[in-house]
This record gives C-alpha cells, structure tokens and sequence, in this order.
C-alpha cells in the first residue's frame, strides 16, 4: 500500500448553515391572502354609501329643473345627453355593447324612468309623481326571486310597507286626486324603475354602464326634437351641465356600481331617502319650510332607511 494512501484523512463532513428565516421579507414577498382583498362586510359597507350618495345627487332634480328656463323635454333629453358623455368619458374601455336581453331591457327600462319622470311632473303634481315612482320597489320584491333568484324577507316587506307611510305622510299636503293620466304615467314610471334596478343586478357581472349609455342615447334623442322650439341662455346651460353631470350621470353610475354588491331589494329601497332630502335643498335654496306631516313623514323614512342599511 503507497504511503500516501495510508496517511488520507477523510474531511469530515460540513454541516448546511442554518437558515434563519426573514419574516420581514418573506411577508413583504408573499402577504397573507386573507388581508390581499377587502371583506365582504367592507364591500357591502361601500356600495351602501354609493346609494346613499346617488340618493343625494339624485335629489338635486327639483332645484336644477327650476333653474332652466327651457321645453321639460328638451331638458330630460340634453341631461341624458351629458350624462351619456360622461359615462363615454370614464368608462369607454368597460364599456361593451352585445345587444343582450339584460342590456337592451335595462337601457329601455332606464329610458322610460327618466323619460316618464319628466312627463309626469307635466301632468299632475311633484309630490303625485314621486310617490307613484317610489312604487319600484314592490315590483323589485315581487320579481326578485323569479328574475334574480334572490329570495326576500319578511324584513323587506315590512321595511317597504313602513317607508310607503313615511313617503304618504311627508307628501300629505301636496297629493291631490287630480291629474288621472299624469297619475298612470307615473305609476308606468314606478314600473320602469324598478324593473331598471332588477336589469342592472341581472347584469351585476357584466357592464351595467352600457345599459346605461344606451338609455341616455335614446333618451336624449326622444328630446331631441323639443330642443330646437327654443335654446337656452347661458345661466341654463350652467344649469343642464350640472343636471347632467352631477344630478343624472354621476349618481347612475354609483347606482350601478353599487348593485354588483347589494341585492335589487336594498338598491331600491336605500335611495328611498331622495324625496326627503329634495325638500332640503329648496329649503337651503329658497326658504321654504316643510310642514309638520313632511318633518314626520321624513323621520320615519330617514329611520327605515338608517335600519336597511344596516346589514
């Protein structure tokens, strides 16, 4: 045997480092899934406040109108107009146009709300024609679990019977008997809004907002031939730009964002509030208080609506 050989030491074997794990970095690479997206409690909470703001936009309508000095139907068309400008605007790239039942139906129930909501108000009075369009909401109830498949509570229905008193008692002292057809188009108004809420939740996954644009086109081109009897001064065009934009566009949007989130029932039943606070702004505006039924009326509604929003 070589010398060499019977003096190799074999090295002795060299342990791996140990390797102390980094939280930091590893929370920094690799966060926790369960913090990565938003409760559902905070989605919920979210799209209740863009119902609530749309409500608010929404009851600007009764100042703005009296502002412009122009044909009603000429001011619903421009409105739809902007507005559809302003969806156009924001949402072009979402925006997709497949001529789907849910569209199509969503954008003609759209264009008959804000179409008849005009007409009406011509042929009987603000407080007849806000009263018959808050009817939405029972036939959001009634189709709700054969449309959507979203079943309704015994909540629901007395949450809606409550706020129907509420919304009697605020408009005691302006609802009269007269005005039979301006009455029935504002009962088909009632009808066309609630169906409109129950097409934009059907489309929940897909874009609403298309729905929306197309409406306001048609809208505006129904107005279209009343715009040209006589235009606008400068102060009404001020006027239709904020309709357009913060009254109309704005609040829609919000609306059908939020209605990916909340069921049709409480997408309809929250904004019930707008009546009560379009009294305030011509409170603010022009000194007119509400009487003693409306301050009632208006505290019950405030209250049913406080408790539907509560999840």
């Amino acid at each position: 045997m070589p010398v060499s050989e019977a003096f190799t030491v074999e090295p002795s074997p060299v342990a791996p480092p140990l390797l102390i794990p980094n939280t930091e970095l590893t929370a920094a690479v690799l966060p926790e899934p369960e913090t990565a997206l938003p409760e559902p409690a905070a989605i919920h909470r979210r799209a209740v406040l863009m119902l609530l703001a749309a409500a608010l936009f929404w009851s600007l309508g009764g100042v703005l109108i009296k502002w412009i000095e122009w044909n009603p139907v000429a001011i619903a068309g421009m409105r739809s107009l902007i507005g559809a400008a302003l969806i156009w605007a924001v949402f072009r790239r979402e925006l997709k146009i497949d001529g789907s039942f849910e569209q199509i139906g969503g954008a003609l129930a759209y264009t008959g709300t804000v179409v008849l909501f005009v007409v009406a108000n011509k042929m009987t009075t603000a407080a007849n024609t806000i009263l018959l369009q808050y009817t939405a909401p029972l036939y959001v109830i009634l189709f709700s679990p054969w449309f959507l498949g979203e079943q309704v509570s015994r909540r629901d229905w007395l949450i809606l019977l409550v706020m129907i008193g509420g919304m009697i008692l605020f408009f005691l002292d302006d609802l009269t008997l007269t005005g039979y057809w301006g009455n029935i188009i504002a009962l088909i108004d009632g009808f066309c809004f609630g169906w409109m809420a129950l097409f934009m939740r059907r489309q929940k996954d897909g874009s609403a907002l298309s729905s929306l644009l197309l409406g306001n086109l048609l809208a505006g081109a129904i107005g279209l031939p009343f715009m040209f009897q006589s235009m606008p001064d400068l102060s009404s065009w001020i006027g239709l730009a904020l309709l357009g934009v913060v009254q109309l566009g704005l609040p829609y949007i919000l609306f059908a964002l939020a209605l990916r989130h909340v069921r049709a029932v409480e997408g309809i039943l929250i904004p019930m509030i707008e009546p009560v606070l379009n009294p305030v702004w011509v409170f603010l505006m022009m000194g007119e208080k509400p009487g003693a039924w409306a301050l009632l009326g208006g505290a019950i509604i405030l209250g049913a609506v406080m408790v539907r929003a509560r999840r």
